[in-house]
């Protein structure tokens, strides 16, 4: 049985026995029948073992009945004092049998009313009181399955403390793969693990945003102090280790190299700083191979959205860092497949000293008139003047970014800028390319050579890890539209009527959709307000609550239909990000999440999420079960929650929202999970229910 929550969050309960008050009426008709036997046999006739006897009496030779002397009586006349007697009683019987049958006509009606009240406080708590039971019956129905049904899953061993499946590079290189692709995400069978991941021994819950962004516990993540010392990228150095800790020191005046970065690149754009990026029409940006996030981090107060993307790293992971410390990151693969983005997602992409080959992944995401940002040692004059070598692969790479329509508007010591064209008559006015000339390029480096436009059947909307084409996707996209022609931060996230038509919605469809979740952030919050603290920053100088202190920072949204539920949260003021995933087996709204200036990723949740251990404070899932359950599975329920306790944090919360069946099914196996769960009623709808559940923090024991 689940442990209750901490100080709050509690399931409905009702006290008492719902019988009492029928044990009580059954005990009353027992001392009236047995104060009824006491009288003489002569007055049987009379007795109240059947309050509708006064209307259905024997037949008898007299119209009042017959006294036991054999004459008539009249009930109304006066007669001796045992008639008298016998009458008072009579009449005392008979008005209470009047007052029996109004109270159970009364009764009667009261719960027909019950029964056809859907809204009323009285129907709600008979609700609760029958819900209630029915819950209780299931814990002890569940209980009397034995323990081969409520089973606790083992915890992992200590290997497994960061492990990602899908991401297996031993297994890979067993089967045969090589030149990278040893870290390519591979979901085979048995990838996944029936097991819970414990954090490492030393783990602490995270700082609070906004301290946290800039301290990390160096125990919470796989890094050693020899791997923090030789972080050379420019993202990378801005680390210090300290005792337990490790602090990025963006904000430093001795240490401002990603603020300066930012400014050169937002001049070499045409804006006077990188405050201005919003008016260009940038809110969305893809850091490929991230470093540990600080260039993100530092954007993030300029409202941009940095999404940190980077390879599989066993150790001193750019991903597993740049999530601790608040900020949007998941794990890609590079090498051979596509990115689970649809096509024409970001405003700007930036590479620096990513060590990623690009050219056949970059132009895809990129919104028309977005910008490419690529700091190199390749690109510096100075260098590739005296490096023939360097200068042909310069020259390559210019050839290629001209090729798909990009533009050189700027190139500064080893940071260049590209823009890709608004138009689509670009790409028709280049000579006519084949995919045979598109192999020498990738193959000999052919100048002159250049990708063709990918057919109908080539270019997927939205592909999920499909292999990478040869050809320039996206212009098939119903969203070829340029980011100067869209409305500007944060209008952009309120489409209006047009842009909507581009996805079959009608306006008022998201109006429904945002008052929605308005609601149910407010209901949230209600409800996990005593726990968290998330509306009561941490000032200087003040000292760390006790647990849980930590917010909720990062969110995974699990069935993120429009980006309703992102919106909610950013409109109530939460210093949050969400990853809105779109599953695979439900309607594909991915582009318009990423179009109303969110970040997001097609997912299938039978397979693990391409990021690492411990990464999210909250885990939202509205109408997910019903969607998955109603469709052809390899996985079950357990499965999926399972993969929900790799990705949450020691203390974090689950919010699930779905049916009452599926949901009093998902409660039941919290119990395996070790899970505080309680079910709450939504008063709007008796056919849903709420499952809200947080994940303990279970230390592992220290090995001697």
């Amino acid at each position: 049985m689940p442990r209750p929550l901490h100080r709050g969050v509690s399931g409905i309960r009702v006290s008492g026995n719902s019988n009492d008050f029928w044990d009580a009426e059954v005990k009353d008709n027992t001392e009236k029948e047995d104060l009824d036997r006491n009288h003489s046999s002569s007055q049987s006739f009379l007795s109240l073992r059947s309050p509708f006897r006064f209307f259905f009496q024997d037949n008898s030779p007299s119209k009042y009945g017959v006294t036991e002397h054999g004459f008539t009586a009249d009930p109304f006349g006066g007669g001796t004092p045992r008639s008298r007697h016998r009458l008072t009683m009579l009449f005392l019987k008979l008005s209470l049998v009047v007052i029996v049958i109004l109270a159970l006509t009364g009764s009667f009606w009261w719960t027909i009313s019950i029964s056809t009240s859907s809204r009323g406080h009285i129907f709600r708590g008979y609700r609760r009181l029958q819900e209630q039971l029915v819950s209780d019956l299931w814990d002890i129905g569940e209980l009397s399955l034995g323990p081969s049904r409520l089973k606790e899953i083992e915890f992992c061993s200590e290997e497994f403390e960061n492990y990602i499946p899908c991401f297996n590079v031993s297994e890979n290189v067993a089967l045969g793969y090589s030149d990278g692709n040893e870290y390519d995400r591979l979901c085979g069978h048995g990838s996944r693990k029936s097991c819970l991941v414990l954090p490492p021994v030393n783990y602490k819950i995270p700082l609070r945003w906004p301290t946290g962004k800039e301290v990390i516990w160096v125990a919470n993540v796989k890094i050693t102090g020899q791997e923090v010392f030789s972080s050379g990228s420019l993202t990378k150095r801005m680390m210090m280790l300290e005792e337990d800790q490790i602090s990025f020191r963006s904000a430093s005046l001795m240490f401002d190299g990603v603020e300066d970065y930012s400014h050169q690149i937002a001049e070499m754009i045409g804006l006077r700083n990188e405050s201005n990026f919003i008016q260009a029409g940038v809110r969305t940006i893809l850091d490929i191979g991230c470093g540990y996030g600080s260039f993100g981090a530092h954007l993030f107060s300029k409202q941009l959205l940095t999404m940190c993307i980077a390879n599989y790293e066993s150790s001193g992971s750019q991903v597993q860092l740049t999530l601790e410390r608040g900020l949007p990151a998941m794990i890609g693969s590079f090498n051979s497949k596509q990115l689970p983005y649809p096509s024409l997602s970001f405003d700007m992409l930036h590479c620096a000293r990513c060590g990623v080959d690009w050219d056949k992944k970059a132009d895809r995401v990129l919104k028309p008139g977005g910008y490419f940002v690529w700091t190199s040692p390749l690109t510096n004059v100075h260098t590739f003047l005296r490096d023939k070598e360097k200068q042909k692969r310069w020259n390559f790479v210019r050839d290629f970014a001209e090729n798909l329509c990009w533009e050189l508007i700027s190139q500064q010591d080893e940071t260049v800028v590209w823009k890709k064209t608004n138009k689509k008559s670009c790409y028709s006015s280049r000579a006519v390319g084949c995919p045979d000339r598109v192999i020498v390029m990738y193959v000999s480096r052919k100048p002159g050579s250049f990708p063709p436009i990918c057919s109908k059947g080539q270019d997927v909307e939205s592909p999920y890890y499909q292999p990478l084409q040869n050809c320039i996707g996206g212009t098939n996209s119903r969203q070829w539209v340029p980011i100067e022609e869209r409305a500007t931060w944060p209008f952009r996230s309120n489409l209006n009527k047009n842009e909507l038509e581009l996805y079959g919605l009608h306006s008022e469809e998201l109006v429904v959709d945002t008052a929605n979740y308005k609601t149910a952030v407010r209901n949230y919050w209600s409800l996990l307000s005593p726990l968290i603290f998330s509306d009561h920053p941490k000032r200087p100088g003040d000292e760390d609550p006790s647990p849980p202190y930590n917010m909720f920072r990062n969110v995974l949204d699990m069935n993120a239909h429009y980006g309703g539920f992102n919106a909610a949260l950013l409109e109530a003021g939460k210093s949050v990000w969400v990853m809105n995933v779109v599953p695979t087996t439900g309607p594909n709204y991915l582009p318009l999440v990423l179009d109303r200036g969110y970040i997001g990723v097609f997912h299938n949740w039978c397979e693990a999420f391409p990021t690492y251990p411990r990464t999210y404070d909250m885990v939202h899932a509205d109408g997910l079960l019903s969607l998955e359950t109603s469709q052809y599975r390899r996985c079950t329920m357990l499965d999926l929650l399972t993969e929900i306790d790799r990705l949450l944090r020691p203390e974090g919360w689950v919010i699930i929202h779905d049916k009452a069946p599926l949901i009093e099914s998902a409660r039941a196996l919290t119990v395996q999970l070790k899970w505080d769960a309680r079910v709450v009623e939504i008063e709007s709808n008796s056919d849903e229910r709420l499952l809200i559940c947080q994940k303990p923090f279970f230390k592992r024991q220290a090995t001697s």
